[in-house]
């Protein structure tokens, strides 16, 4: 644990950019209420068509009375053809003018800061360049199983090929002995809280047969998320291969897709998870998301880290995308990669929530500070 750690942010920093951002968020608020205007103008002169219409028709005027301009405007809608409505988009962020490209203040070398709301990126570094996501695997592997599953209580018998490739690759595990049963819900808490390859692979047999027809489920959902262009992966669990590879942007829109999965949401936000006894374990587990419970008294500008998931290969450093709510309901993402410790990337998302997304008080407006500004991690 660092017990020195100090803030590379100063107070007025944090003031400038919060102001920066609440004009941002009004100005864009603005924006799409007129968007929003503009495109039911066309209802309303439709509608006022039909009201004279109709108005026609109740005192008995031959439609021929009717100006002719009219009866072409009511008439026009139902002759044109019917446009095929264009596919959804994927869900996506983009930089402004106010986006900060962080440098060496930074201790991890990618990061990526996102407005959810706003659906845009607050602060970046090197967001876009290609690393290993280690373990940050796993949401994608959480999300795709919660889109295919369809009874939780429903079991799985753990395999020794599982626990093999999990023992030879070096793995971190929930521990599931071969011949262990246990509930899908357990294989996806097991999945993300510890970091369980062992929970991880149980579920890709359990969702496609087999680890690579899951991975091909996984790489289909990329495409789907417009994400296949930079990210690609060849395994359910992190592991480093040349070809498994995303950006710290991919895994933001990655974890964004799993916040909108109800299932995915309680996973990802809980602190710790107790299993049912099993022969293996008669007591049960108490599985538990370390990230999440050594944020909770970090100094994160008022925002609640709700779901975050971390990860380390010695090619990624440690790495970790986590979802952040503040008072307001205002949500963001962040993910940091090549951190040079757990805690430096604990401390890395406090200190950028805390800078770039925690709401301004009336007394930061007019003081530049905020409270708790001068409490210092532990």
């Amino acid at each position: 644990m660092e017990g020195n750690y100090t803030s590379a942010f100063t107070e007025e920093e944090r003031a400038a950019r919060r102001a920066q951002r609440a004009a941002a968020r009004k100005k864009k608020q603005q924006e799409r209420r007129r968007r929003q205007l503009l495109l039911m103008t066309p209802f309303f002169l439709l509608g006022g068509v039909f009201v004279v219409l109709l108005t026609a028709m109740a005192t008995n005027r031959p439609t021929e009375d009717v100006p002719q301009q009219t009866v072409m405007a009511a008439a026009q809608p139902m002759e044109a053809t019917p446009q095929t409505a264009e596919p959804e988009q994927p869900f996506s962020v983009s930089e402004t003018a106010e986006t900060v490209q962080l440098g060496e203040e930074l201790p991890s070398a990618y990061a990526i800061v996102v407005d959810l709301d706003n659906e845009t990126i607050l602060a970046e570094k090197e967001a876009r360049t290609v690393i290993s996501p280690a373990s940050m695997t796993k949401i994608l592997t959480l999300l795709v199983a919660a889109e295919h599953v369809t009874d939780l209580d429903d079991t799985f018998t753990m395999t020794i090929d599982i626990t093999d490739y999990c023992y030879v690759n070096g793995c971190s595990v929930v521990g599931l002995d071969v011949g262990e049963t246990v509930t899908i819900r357990e294989l996806l808490y097991g999945t993300i809280l510890p970091s369980g390859a062992d929970a991880a692979l149980g579920l890709a047999t359990y969702v496609a047969g087999s680890h690579e027809a899951f991975v091909e489920l996984m790489n289909e959902k990329l495409e789907e998320l417009g994400l296949s262009e930079t990210a690609h992966f060849t395994n359910c669990v992190g592991l480093y291969d040349p070809e498994h590879v995303c950006t710290v942007y991919d895994m933001a829109m990655i974890l964004k897709a799993a916040m909108d999965n109800e299932l995915c949401r309680q996973v990802l936000d809980a602190r710790t998870y107790e299993t049912a006894p099993t022969e293996a374990h008669p007591d049960g587990q108490v599985l538990s998301n370390w990230f999440l419970r050594r944020i909770e008294d970090k100094d994160t500008g008022g925002l609640d880290v709700i779901a975050a998931k971390t990860g380390y290969v010695s090619q990624s450093g440690n790495c970790a995308a986590s979802c952040a709510q503040a008072p307001d309901g205002s949500r963001y993402i962040c993910v940091t990669g090549n951190a040079y410790s757990s805690w430096r990337a604990i401390y890395d998302h406090a200190e950028l929530y805390k800078t770039y997304c925690a709401a301004p008080t009336e007394d930061s407006t007019a003081s530049g500070s905020t409270p708790g500004a001068d409490a210092k991690p532990a």
